[in-house]
C-alpha cells in the first residue's frame, strides 16, 4: 500500500509532456516501475489472457511463477521456475542455450517472458526451448522491439537484442516449422510513452494502447507448439 502511494506521489510530482522536445532524461529510466506498472506489461499480460488455456500440465516459467500462477490456475498440475544460476525461487537451474542442463521433452507449457533479449546465442536458447518441451508442448513467449536498454541486466548478462516479427518468425520456425503464431503489440503513442519512462498509470485513455500499428512493435509475442 505504501509503494502504491509513493508511485501516486511521483506520478503527480513529475506529470507526463510526451512532446516535450527539451528533455534530454527520462521521466523514469527503469521502464517507468518507480511511477507504476511498465506498458510493456500491459501487452505481455494481453498475450497472456488470449492464451490462458494453454497454461495447463506442467508449466514451467523463467525467473519465477508470476505469470503461470496468475493465469494458468487450476488448470497446472505442476508450476515450475528456472533460473540460469541457483536462486531460492527456482526449482530447476539451466542454460537455454545447454541442453545439457535441461531435461528433455517434459513441460507442457514453457513461459518466457522478456528473456531471449538477454541471451546472446538467441538460437541456441529457441533449440533449448523446443528441447523442453514434450510433444505436442507449448510456448508463450514476449520478446522487446522497442526498448531502452535495461541496465539491470545489462550490467550482470548482458542486454543484446531488438527482435522484429520477421526476425522472430524466422528463429523460431527453424524448430517448430509452421507451428508459430507472431503477434505484435504497440504504435507511435506506446512507444514513445515506453522509450520515456512513462507508466502504464500515466496513460489517462488506455484504449489508446490497443491499436497497434505494425510499424511500431513494441512488444512481440510467439506462440509456438512442438510437433506431437
Amino acid at each position: 500500500m505504501l509503494s502504491q502511494i509513493l508511485k501516486l506521489l511521483t506520478r503527480k510530482k513529475t506529470p507526463v509532456n510526451l512532446v516535450d522536445f527539451n528533455r534530454l532524461n527520462p521521466i523514469s529510466s527503469i521502464f517507468g516501475l518507480d511511477r507504476g506498472t511498465p506498458i510493456d506489461r500491459y501487452y505481455i499480460e494481453e498475450f497472456l489472457i488470449q492464451n490462458s488455456h494453454l497454461i495447463k500440465g506442467l508449466v514451467l516459467e523463467v525467473g519465477g511463477t508470476y505469470y503461470a500462477r496468475k493465469f494458468g490456475g487450476e488448470k497446472m498440475e505442476v508450476c515450475e521456475s528456472l533460473y540460469v544460476v541457483p536462486d531460492p525461487g527456482a526449482t530447476l537451474v539451466g542454460d537455454l542455450t545447454d541442453t545439457l542442463t535441461l531435461p528433455q521433452g517434459k513441460v507442457d507449457c514453457f513461459i518466457c517472458v522478456q528473456t531471449l533479449n538477454f541471451i546472446f546465442d538467441v538460437q541456441k536458447a529457441v533449440e533449448g526451448i523446443y528441447y523442453l518441451l514434450k510433444p505436442g508442448g507449448v510456448v508463450l513467449a514476449t520478446v522487446s522491439g522497442i526498448s531502452q536498454i535495461s541496465r539491470y541486466d545489462m550490467d550482470r548478462w548482458g542486454d543484446y537484442w531488438r527482435f522484429t516479427s520477421a526476425s522472430v518468425e524466422k528463429l523460431f520456425s527453424r524448430h517448430f516449422e509452421n507451428a508459430v503464431e507472431i503477434n505484435s503489440y504497440g504504435n507511435v503513442m506506446a512507444a514513445t510513452a515506453f522509450l520515456t519512462g512513462v507508466s502504464l498509470e500515466d496513460i489517462p485513455q488506455r484504449k489508446m494502447l490497443d491499436f497497434h500499428d505494425p510499424n511500431y512493435q513494441l512488444v512481440i509475442t510467439i506462440m509456438a507448439r512442438k510437433k506431437q
